[in-house]
């Protein structure tokens, strides 16, 4: 069974485009709903895909590791799948027959993830050209180095490794995606699928530029690895 667990944030935009790919997968599977106060529709919305909603309704600010981790307390599937609330999975079925396979044939395997990709009809050539630098990066760090990468866009977890490191680090603000996986490689092993791609909206590189969220990529990932605290304080909310 597949848990989906997606965290959402004011994103009545977009968000039921992503839980219609989600709900159409044909295996056995349920929607979880990490919600962080939202105040415009999402929830509404979501009532109609999702087979559990966790709301907050407390005033204090969340990092999003939280978020994801309450939606994963909810979980009861022997794989958590986190995917942002922008994501869409093409050919859903086949998507996630070519993820099971990876893990029945290695039984070292804890965690998987695969390429990302704006949305065809928005991309630019610098959209293009980032995540395919990012690709290599994870196929470098993950199947060659063994220490885990990958992007919050798309992370398959075996729940009970998922535990067994105690989920995302909640004092983290950003690069909470990538520490998990490099604290997954330490206990069993994690892949990149390079036949494996989901698509986004690209939004918040829309908003920022590439210069100035490339650099965001890159200090707060340098700090977490050498010092397990990000340098940003607060991550900027793009809609």
């Amino acid at each position: 069974m597949i848990s989906f667990v997606v965290p959402t944030l004011n994103e009545q935009q977009g968000i039921e485009k992503t839980l219609v790919c989600l709900a159409a997968y044909s295996g056995d599977h349920e929607i979880i709903v990490s919600d962080d106060n939202s105040t415009d529709d999402t929830v509404e919305i979501c009532r109609r895909y999702a087979t559990t909603i966790v709301r907050y309704n407390e005033p204090e600010k969340r990092t999003i590791a939280q978020v994801r981790n309450r939606g994963a307390a909810a979980a009861r599937g022997d794989y958590l799948v986190f995917v942002d609330a922008d994501v869409l999975i093409p050919d859903i079925d086949d998507f996630f027959r070519t993820s099971h396979a990876r893990f029945e044939s290695d039984e070292r395997l804890v965690a998987l993830t695969g390429g990302t990709r704006v949305m065809p009809e928005s991309a630019s050539v610098a959209d293009r050209f980032v995540f395919t630098m990012l690709g290599l990066q994870f196929l470098l760090q993950n199947n060659i180095l063994r220490v885990g990468a990958a992007s919050g866009k798309f992370q398959m977890i075996a729940s009970d490794a998922f535990a067994t490191v105690g989920g995302f680090n909640e004092n983290l603000v950003a690069s909470e995606d990538m520490d998990l996986f490099r604290r997954l490689s330490r206990i069993g092993r994690t892949y990149f699928a390079r036949d494996l791609m989901v698509y986004h909206s690209g939004r918040r590189a829309r908003a920022l530029g590439w210069r100035k969220l490339l650099w965001q990529w890159f200090s707060n990932s340098v700090s977490v690895f050498f010092l397990n605290r990000s340098v940003s304080r607060d991550w900027k909310v793009v809609r």
